[in-house]
């Protein structure tokens, strides 16, 4: 059996706009990390966003005694994850690249702690073949930006031994995430596949002409959005069902879904539909900066977060349980 030591020491392997912001999390709840890069100006960027990151995160969970000061940073990444509980690397999605990089740190790593990625794309039991120990590997994907959204994937390669699974789960629903174990792998996994797929639909209409790129945004924002927000399809279609539940919609609704289906299209995706879209989103935003959006984002979705935390009847993530003091998760 593996066995995994308390994670108190968090390494960030990858300092982009994910990495920093996994950064941001793991210092709101409590942890020291030491966070490695070799461009020239990552230290400086990364500090820059845990800065700006720092109120959104804290309002979502903020641990005794976290501090942006337990940040540390070295261009070295042996010296980086030399004494590390937890390591959640970020490097560019390239395989040739993951491969060597989890060689490396399986290498330079203590042998009882866990190596997550958070690759999008790319599957553990790909990353992991130049692994010595690939027992202790595995994908912890989050959904972007980690210090605000809580889902991340873990999901486990051909050779990720099952306590590896059941400790990234348990480590991340401690520190504040909603872990979601996927049992098999699948280019993509699975947030971005169900992303993809509304996104080809959406895109398919404005190509059709039925609606334009900010009337597509407000039908999935203002609508079904709204109810992804606070509940997932399945038990949306219980209530859809009526006192009948799940069972009435399943018998009566769900052949007109399956009609829907067989209608769905497929977008070409042409240079005149990409500058359609461009210029659809750019009347949108009305001016409004990418920073600007974000925050309105991350503010709107601290306050939802904070709703789910009153009402959510599978319990909230562990807001309150963070920190490397308040858990021996692993």
């Amino acid at each position: 059996m593996t066995s995994h030591r308390p994670v108190h020491r968090v390494a960030i392997v990858g300092t982009g706009t994910i990495g920093a912001s996994w950064a941001t999390h793991y210092l709101v709840r409590g942890f020291d990390v030491t966070a490695t890069d070799p461009a020239p100006t990552a230290e400086t960027a990364l500090r820059s966003y845990v800065a700006g990151a720092w109120d959104a995160a804290a309002a979502i969970g903020l641990a005794p005694g976290a501090s942006p000061d337990r940040l540390g940073f070295t261009p070295d990444m042996r010296q980086a994850v030399a004494d590390a509980d937890f390591v959640q690397e970020n490097a560019p999605e390239r395989p040739e690249l993951k491969v060597k990089l989890f060689a490396d740190l399986d290498d330079a790593t203590p042998p009882d702690s866990i190596i997550a990625s958070s690759s999008s794309g790319i599957t553990m039991s790909d990353i992991q073949v130049d692994c010595r120990h690939p027992e202790r590997t595995v994908i912890g994907h989050p959904f972007n930006p980690p210090h605000v959204v809580p889902l991340v994937e873990v999901v486990g390669g051909t050779r990720t031994a099952p306590e590896t699974i059941r400790d990234a789960m348990s480590f991340y629903a401690a520190i504040g995430k909603k872990p979601i174990h996927l049992k098999k792998e699948l280019p993509g996994h699975v947030a971005n596949r169900i992303q993809a797929a509304l996104y080809r639909e959406v895109v398919y209409l404005v190509q059709e002409g039925v609606l334009d790129v900010a009337d597509s945004d407000d039908a999935v924002s203002w609508g079904p959005g709204l109810r992804w927000g606070v509940m997932g399809p399945h038990l949306l279609w219980h209530l859809g069902g009526g006192e009948g539940g799940i069972q009435h919609f399943m018998d009566t609704l769900m052949p007109r879904m399956v009609g829907f289906w067989e209608q769905l299209g497929t977008p070409e995706f042409t240079p005149e539909l990409r500058d359609t879209i461009v210029s659809g989103v750019l009347k949108e935003a009305d001016g409004h900066s990418v920073d600007e959006l974000s925050a309105r984002r991350d503010a709107m979705l601290a306050a939802l977060l904070a709703v789910r935390a009153q009402h959510d009847l599978s319990g909230p993530p562990a807001a309150t349980r963070t920190g490397p003091d308040a858990k021996e998760a692993t």
